[in-house]
Formats: C-alpha cells, structure tokens, sequence
C-alpha cells in the first residue's frame, strides 16, 4: 500500500468520494438552513431589528465551516496524526484562555470574541480530543490492551478537561470527550474490568458536581416533572414538548410554528429540534435522524474495516467521528424531547452556532478524507504503529 502523500483533496476524484455520505452532509445543511429561517425570525427582529440577521449570520458560518472543511479535505490523514499533540495543546490554551477572557453569556464562559467571530473552545476540543487519542491508541495498542496505565492515561487528561470544562460551565460537553475516550479505549480492546472502577468514580463525580451546583438540582428535578414548575424553571421544555404535540405525524408546515414566536426561548439553537418536529412532525423528526445515522453508520463501517487490517490512526479517527455523531444527535433530541436533562449540546449539522457548525464539517471532510485514502489504496497497512511504538 503507498503512503498517503501530497495534498490532494477528497473531492479532486469524483468516483473516490463516499458521495452518500457528502450528499447527506449537504442536505443537512440545507436543512438547517431553512430551519434556521424559519426560527429564528421573531428573535432577529427582537434583538437586532433585522429578521433575518440570524439567518445571514448562520449562512455565513456555514460558507466558512465549507471553505474550512475543504482545506481539511486536503490535507492527507497522516499529517492529522503528526499534528495531534500540538492540537491538544493548543486547544488546552484556548480552554484556558476563555476562563481569563471569555465573553459571558447566560452565566456561561464559553466564548472567546475575536472581532465580530465568538470561538468556542469547547466545540474545537471534541475533535481534536478524537484526533489525540486515536493516535494514542494507535502507538500505544498493546500497553491499552494489556496494562492498567494505558487506560488510566486519556482519564487523567479527562480529569483536567474536566475541571477547564466545570469552571465555564459546560457539563455537556465533559460528557461528549468522556464518553468518545471509553468509546475509543473500548475499541482498541481495553479490558471491561477497567470500566466497572471508572464508572464508580463516575457516579460519584457526577453526583458530588449535581450536589454542589444547584442550578444542577434544578435542572434534574425539572426534567423529572417540568410541568411542576411550567411558567418558572420548566419552561423551556414544557413549551418543547408542545411543539412536539402541535407536530403531531406530519407536522403544521413550513413556517406555521407558534412555539417559535416568542413562546419558546431561543428555538433557533439547541431546541431547533422541537421547531422540526412542530412544523415537520414525527415524519420530519424521522427523516432528519435518519440522515443523522447514515453519517454515523457511514463512518462506524469505515472505521470498523480500517480496524480489521490493523490499529490504525485513520480507523480510530472514523470511529470517533461515528460515536460523536451519535452521541450529540442522541442527547440533543433527547433533551428536546424530555428523556435527558438540559445539556447545551447541538444537534449536527443542523443547529445554529458557528463553532460548532465549523467543527462538523470539518470533521465530516477528514472522514471523506478517510473514506478517500482507503478507496485509493493510500493507507500503509504493512506498518504496524503499536509494534513501532513498543520497540522504541
């Protein structure tokens, strides 16, 4: 097999694309689009006396998210692992950066501003944390497999994200980098006895930030009976939950939404979803998941049969990106819909923020990317990079 080289782009050939999985990112973002246009009306004209400030906004994040997703197509899949530690570093720097000069929103330091642009550090750290850790399970396979200090490893660089994380405060997105280590460490075959001591921790971390939060309190005892409090606390989600009912199979239509003037707060971000359900009911939902799932079976397949010639960096990568998408399309409408607790978490590809609509298609590009090196032949199988890395 000859190395990836030069810089060519997932979509100089077009007959060595998963065009399945480009053409499903592109109705999403289509999608997205006339969802955002549709929400986001009655708050643009609110705050910036612009309708379609919102709308202009989001489009121009996505024209960037594109034309940075297109130089990441063209960069060869190796070049990703080389630069992984540099990538963890620096997104560590901006995580820390944003305690010192984030912008506050909400109560919430997530946000660096750089002119008109907010950065959200914490959508940059799921992929780069992808993209760090594959590459060291894939140097480090034998010593995750078979020693207790190669699990324990990514959990300490956990416990630091998750103190960065717990003074913004973003408690959604320590669960997404969590889950994607266990995730990712799982595949590369690390034993399940490690997981019974960590998910003991887990509990008991996850119980000691809910009692020493109470806006954490609050937030679990409204999502266990938000009807309780409908006009305070519960708010949010009792007017998502009436978008659902209005939404009933086949929807209002476009653009009939009642939640989304004024009634539900913010219906162009997190809880796009229940605007989707409302003016596109249950059938709409459907659609939509299922675009959502052909991503994540897409790159799950791709990672899987990579992972079958050897613990390569290229197949943990696809498998990471599968798992992510999964998890945050998972608790997004799951949140929307009252089965989670509020999370903060974007549903992929579709919901409004530019930090996050970036990050997914840039990591949509690297699994084209992927998906174009194993169609040419491009990923070097004959290396073993765990057998490599034990030697030196």
């Amino acid at each position: 097999m000859r190395k990836a080289s030069g810089i060519r782009g997932p979509f100089d050939v077009a007959d060595k694309i998963d065009r399945t999985l480009f053409v499903v990112a592109i109705l999403l973002l289509f999608i997205s689009v006339i969802l955002i246009a549709s929400s986001s009306v009655m708050e643009s004209q609110k705050l910036y006396g612009d309708e379609f400030y919102l709308l202009k906004k989001h489009v121009l994040s996505i024209v960037a998210a594109l034309t940075l997703a297109f130089i990441a197509g063209m960069i060869p899949s190796y070049l990703w692992e080389k630069m992984s530690f540099k990538l963890m570093i620096a997104v560590v720097v901006l995580l820390v950066s944003v305690l010192i000069f984030g912008r506050t929103v909400n109560a919430a330091r997530r946000w660096i501003s750089l002119g008109p642009v907010n950065l959200q550090p914490a959508e940059l750290l799921k992929l780069c944390w992808i993209i760090y850790l594959s590459s060291f399970v894939s140097r480090k396979m034998v010593e995750v497999r078979t020693k207790l200090k190669g699990f324990f490893k990514p959990c300490i660089i956990i416990c630091v994200m998750a103190f960065l994380l717990l003074k913004q405060p973003d408690f959604g997105s320590l669960v997404v980098v969590t889950v994607l280590a266990f995730a990712l460490l799982w595949i590369a075959g690390s034993p399940m006895s490690y997981y019974f001591f960590c998910g003991i921790a887990g509990v008991l971390g996850l119980a000691g930030v809910i009692a020493f939060e109470p806006y954490r309190i609050l937030r679990l005892t409204t999502f266990v009976d938000p009807w309780a409090d409908q006009f305070g606390a519960g708010y949010q989600l009792t007017q998502s939950l009436m978008a659902f009912g209005r939404g009933g199979l086949l929807g209002q239509g476009l653009g009939n939404s009642i939640q989304k003037l004024g009634y539900l707060p913010e219906a162009h971000t997190d809880f796009v979803t229940s605007i989707l359900g409302e003016e596109f009911g249950f059938v709409g939902m459907l659609a939509v998941i299922l675009l959502e799932f052909v991503i994540v079976f897409k790159a799950l397949k791709l990672g899987f049969e990579i992972l079958r010639n050897g613990p390569k960096f290229q197949g943990f990568v696809a498998s990471g990106i599968g798992v992510w998408f999964c998890l945050q399309t998972t608790i997004n409408i799951a949140v929307a819909s009252g089965a989670m607790p509020t999370k903060g978490l974007t549903l992929p590809l579709v919901s409004f923020g530019g930090s996050s609509m970036i990050v997914f298609c840039v990591a949509t590009a690297v699994l084209l990317r992927i998906d174009f090196e194993m169609r040419r032949g491009l990923i070097d199988f004959s290396a073993d990079d765990s057998a490599e890395e034990e030697k030196k």
